[in-house]
């Protein structure tokens, strides 16, 4: 595991997250020992740049927030052109364990993308209402696109190899939830073998969460739009580029 995991990028897009992302740094050290980690502030007003470079991480600063979208495809093209094979999406704000890495970059042996299911039998993370119908309905059609079980088209806990990331680093969606939902869409088009594994997900360690009861209607329009827009894209845009 370990030369694989010197060619593996941890990207972690960041957005106000001061209060978390030094301690979420230290902790992928400290439980993937050998991986690089990238911190990609995504137009930030507090010190989330001077705290994950505090924690040991390379960072890119943006001028202003692109959304996850965006801030992934700075990371993929910057694994490019560093020479990573794989990149591993852990979010900023403590949610994702990262003692599941080496079960996503695993899984990469035959897949070229890996999804951290929330709901595949580990942990006890849940949602309810509306929000729980539309990732359900999501998962049926998107399983049915990919040609594999899916349960969690939404998770942002991620591996990508070698050909996802020459993908995404010109194909990757930056429209909100495009970065979870259309990613998928394109990945299949473009040929590219989609697998989840079970992980467990954890409560924020600060910062504000995207989502509460309130927005249910607003994520069930967008998810939906999101998916849309990914279909009706023609499949001959997204292909794999060599390196």
């Amino acid at each position: 595991m370990q030369p694989l995991l010197a060619k593996t990028l941890i990207v972690m897009p960041a957005f106000n997250e001061e209060e978390s992302v030094g301690a979420v740094v230290r902790e992928v050290f400290a439980k993937v020992p050998g991986v690089s980690v990238l911190v990609v502030d995504d137009g930030s007003t507090d010190a989330s740049s001077r705290v994950a470079r505090a924690a040991g991480a390379q960072v890119a600063t943006l001028p202003f927030n692109l959304g996850v979208g965006g801030a992934m495809r700075v990371g993929f093209r910057y694994a490019l052109e560093n020479d990573f094979q794989n990149v591993v999406q852990i979010d900023s704000d403590g949610q994702h364990d990262p003692a599941s890495v080496p079960s996503l970059l695993a899984a990469l042996h035959g897949s070229d993308l890996v999804l951290g299911a929330r709901f595949a039998g580990q942990g006890d993370y849940a949602v309810s209402g509306p929000r729980q119908w539309a990732m359900r309905l999501l998962a049926f059609i998107l399983s049915r696109i990919t040609k594999t079980k899916l349960t969690d088209t939404t998770s942002g806990f991620r591996a990508s190899g070698p050909r996802a990331v020459r993908l995404f680093a010109e194909h990757y969606p930056a429209e909100y939830l495009g970065d979870t939902i259309e990613a998928l869409v394109i990945a299949s088009r473009a040929g590219l073998t989609v697998k989840q594994v079970p992980v467990s997900m954890r409560h924020r360690a600060g910062g504000v969460p995207s989502h509460n009861p309130f927005k249910a209607a607003a994520y069930l329009s967008r998810a939906f739009l999101a998916l849309i827009f990914a279909l009706v894209r023609p499949s001959s845009t997204y292909h794999v580029g060599t390196r």
